[in-house]
């Protein structure tokens, strides 16, 4: 807030005082007083100024984000979007790219889910690339072992059914609750679950998470929409405005 008022000092500098004497450095006592007078006479009376101030403060300081945040989408764009270790959904061909960090433990992954599956029905044009996260504990590390071995053993296929089930199940995680939902969606349980600590599954978690602290990804979910990232859950609507206006932008 010292900072906010000092910002807004400065602003207003040129109507509280001469501008041959706005350097506070060059006043003298006596001026350097009535100026500090006048800067909180014009604050008492012109309150909105302040909010003004730290509006702009905020749009700046959002702006600078927004650009180190697209220059990062660009130096790791390869591993971004052509990754193939990670789950391809939507429509391959689509104009627009939608890739989402996410963990199964995540409560707000799982109040996305449906709404982003609207999404991509809704548009039809949508690519949707999963990165397999886990950042939860334990239950999310297995969660996200079993989704990934259920890709190397029974395919995309495989793993859309399990990605999609154990976004909905309520049911505590352990292998033998996955290995049972995997039998109950038609996959072969067992063997998903003998290929949880293949080498491959290792390597995609880890790489994630690289790619993750490379990007500054700390939460879930996180998405990547073009050049931009957007951290935490964005209701339908809005993730909607922002497809179109990425649309826009390409």
């Amino acid at each position: 807030m010292k900072r906010l008022l000092a910002s807004a000092a400065l602003l207003i500098a040129g109507v509280a005082a001469p501008a041959q004497a706005s350097d506070l450095t060059q006043m003298s006592d006596a001026e350097r007083s009535a100026f500090r007078a006048e800067v909180r006479a014009y604050l008492m009376d012109n309150p909105e100024v302040i909010l003004e101030a730290y509006q702009v403060y905020e749009q700046r300081q959002a702006a600078a984000q927004a650009a180190i945040e697209q220059q990062m989408v660009a130096a790791y764009a390869g591993k971004i979007f052509d990754d193939p270790n990670s789950w391809v959904g939507g429509n391959p061909n689509g104009d627009i790219v939608l890739v989402e960090f996410s963990d199964y433990r995540c409560g707000y992954c799982r109040k996305a889910h449906p709404e982003v599956q609207q999404l991509l029905e809704a548009d039809g044009n949508i690519k949707l690339i999963i990165k397999e996260f886990p950042i939860l504990g334990d239950q999310s590390v297995l969660a996200s072992r079993f989704a990934i071995a259920s890709r190397i053993v029974g395919g995309d296929e495989a793993y859309e059914k399990m990605h999609n089930a154990m976004m909905e199940t309520k049911a505590a995680v352990s292998e033998k609750t996955l290995t049972r939902l995997a039998n109950k969606l038609g996959l072969d349980g067992d063997a998903i679950r003998g290929k949880i600590n293949d080498p491959l599954v290792d390597q995609i978690i880890s790489e994630n998470h690289q790619l993750a602290q490379a990007l500054q990804i700390s939460g879930t979910p996180t998405f990547v929409l073009g050049t931009d990232l957007l951290r935490g859950y964005v209701p339908l609507a809005d993730m909607m405005e922002l497809v179109e206006a990425a649309r826009e932008d390409s």
